[in-house]
């Protein structure tokens, strides 16, 4: 016997079984638990992000073939069209901000902290082409950003699009953000492990297993795609490092109190003059990062650019102590103009120039008293990009981490480890420093803030409790209380003559032994939302239930009610 089925059944079998395994798919992603679809998503995601940093990469070294050829030279004469670079520079910034919405000008890794706590790592799309652009403007004419902003800011841009687009739960998007944020890191520097630490350390701020993964296989996306493109390239490896012996730690420990002391004045001066030009005109603050980075470079030209300059100085053979002290001073105020003044880029960079100087120094002027230090210079310049890393951004493990894998050698672990401590606690309780980034956000009003319950909430989409077993129907007194009797305990909510939803009620009147109909205005909440967004609704009187929709509130798809969540708060599921 054979069965013939219409090509409509059959089109509508297929529709349907699309629709559940959505909807599946959004039930297991609404979980605060790790799954394959979670680690899945974020693998694409990775993939496409880890294109738009590897293009960026590719740009960027495309205009610095003709920007950084013979560098330290191209400042040797007045008449040398490079030497005002970064004045170019910042009117090409001040255009291209121009372009856009000035709702679009913020961008960085202190916005996309905030955008991650406060909006689901949400990062608006049109804030990305004036990242791309002005961050590798400001790349090409040698201010002394890093390149890990903009590879953040990218990241979290394109994770967090791509899942709205697939209209993923706000809980899986906030995931998505860091793990992008992962991917674009890796994809920079080529350097997995460090990205996964930084995420955690500087941007989630706290650890979550269901989060480890998708984070993890991101950032190897991020670094498989840059050794394809670029070779499995360990950015620092030329630098010397020798294993040092025990009996020189005590002079780490010196070290490491004077790289604290340097780090907390860092952040101090950035800071204040963050504070200073936070209400001047953009083309003001441009300008003046722009005229004092050119006159250091008339001078100093190794104190421009990344940091990678001031490096080769402080690795370099028999460098001058004078000389460095010079350029560790140009270094310090070119990164400070740039950032403080709103120059787009990162600060890792900057730090590793600054941390290499002083590195260096500590080497040279102990040698002087102890000869036996002179073969550590290279070590002592790890360390100190290690410390001023780890103290300046407040990601010490991240910090450790990044310089091993950049310089591919395990010897550095237990130095940079011991000098990090000291330099930590000097900076952080000595002058009460605290992130650079957490500081910068209260500058600019921007808050990051969430209280535990509410953090906790946010962790869970409504789908994971709400309550599918419901009753809608329209507006009709004579069937109401029947529809009631006969729900079974079931949610009966009813669409009335506003097309506005009410949940019914039974309730009974003792002195007359009748049971009469009570109803309620539902506040609607969309099946993407997390459980935080039913707490605000329902927290002010705690009771009431709210109705889930999927993409239009004609479609609504569960209830949640005040009992429901308050016994999910207290199990300490959240």
């Amino acid at each position: 016997m054979q069965f013939k089925f219409s090509k409509a059944a059959i089109i509508h079998t297929k529709a349907v079984t699309r629709k559940y395994l959505r909807n599946d798919l959004r039930d297991k992603l609404s979980q605060a638990k790790i799954s394959v679809q979670l680690c899945a998503l974020a693998l694409l995601f990775a993939l496409i992000t880890s294109g738009v940093i590897i293009l960026f990469r590719l740009t960027l070294n495309w205009a610095q073939v003709y920007t950084l050829a013979e560098a330290t030279h191209f400042t040797d004469t007045v008449s040398d069209w490079r030497t005002y670079l970064p004045i170019l520079g910042a009117l090409l910034i001040w255009l291209v901000a121009g372009i856009g919405s000035k709702r679009y000008r913020r961008m960085g890794i202190a916005y996309v902290l905030h955008r991650f706590k406060l909006h689901y790592g949400k990062v608006p799309l049109p804030s990305a082409a004036g990242q791309f652009f002005q961050a590798l403007i400001a790349l090409v004419a040698n201010f002394s950003v890093g390149k890990e902003g903009p590879a953040i800011h990218l990241g979290a841009v394109s994770a967090s699009f791509l899942a709205e687009k697939f209209k993923l739960p706000d809980n899986s998007v906030r995931i998505m953000c860091a793990s992008g944020i992962a991917a674009g890191i890796a994809a920079i520097f080529n350097a997995p492990l460090a990205a996964v630490l930084f995420v955690f350390e500087v941007i989630v701020r706290e650890y979550k297993i269901h989060y480890f993964f998708p984070i993890m296989l991101s950032a190897i996306c991020g670094a498989l795609s840059s050794q394809l493109v670029f070779g499995n390239i360990h950015e620092y490896d030329l630098i010397n490092v020798t294993r040092i012996p025990l009996d020189q730690y005590p002079i780490l420990a010196i070290g490491g109190i004077v790289l604290g002391c340097t780090a907390a004045l860092f952040n101090h001066s950035l800071l204040k003059m963050t504070a200073i030009g936070q209400h001047w005109p953009l083309i003001y603050r441009l300008m003046i990062a722009a005229v004092i980075t050119t006159l250091i470079g008339l001078i100093l030209p190794q104190a421009l650019g990344s940091g990678d300059l001031a490096i080769e100085a402080a690795i370099s053979e028999h460098p001058s102590l004078w000389f460095l002290g010079a350029l560790l001073v140009a270094k310090i105020i070119a990164t400070i103009a740039a950032i403080s003044f709103g120059i787009p880029g990162g600060l890792i960079g900057p730090l590793y120039g600054i941390g290499a100087l002083i590195g260096a120094m500590l080497a040279l002027v102990s040698a002087i008293f102890f000869p036996s230090i002179a073969p550590y210079v290279g070590l002592y310049t790890v360390i100190g990009m290690t410390a001023m890393m780890g103290v300046c951004l407040s990601a010490p493990l991240a910090a450790l981490v990044a310089l091993l894998e950049l310089t591919n050698d395990a010897a550095i672990i237990l130095p940079a480890m011991f000098v990090t401590i000291p330099a930590f606690l000097i900076a952080y309780q000595g002058f009460n420093t605290n992130s650079v980034f957490l500081k910068q956000l209260d500058i600019m009003g921007l808050g990051y803030k969430v209280p535990p319950v509410n953090l906790g909430l946010q962790k869970k989409g409504v789908r994971a409790l709400m309550d599918k077993r419901f009753v809608i129907v329209n507006d009709d007194n004579d069937l109401l209380l029947e529809v009631m009797k006969r729900a079974q305990g079931r949610p009966v909510m009813v669409r009335n003559a506003d097309n506005k939803i009410e949940m019914l009620s039974l309730e009974m009147q003792s002195f007359e032994d009748k049971t009469t109909l009570s109803r309620h205005l539902m506040h609607g909440v969309a099946d993407t939302a997390t459980l935080n967004e039913v707490y605000e609704l329902l927290s002010l009187k705690r009771s009431g239930e709210v109705y889930i929709y999927q993409n239009n509130t004609n479609n609504v798809v569960g209830v949640i009610s005040w009992a429901n969540l308050w016994q999910e708060i207290r199990s300490g599921q959240v």
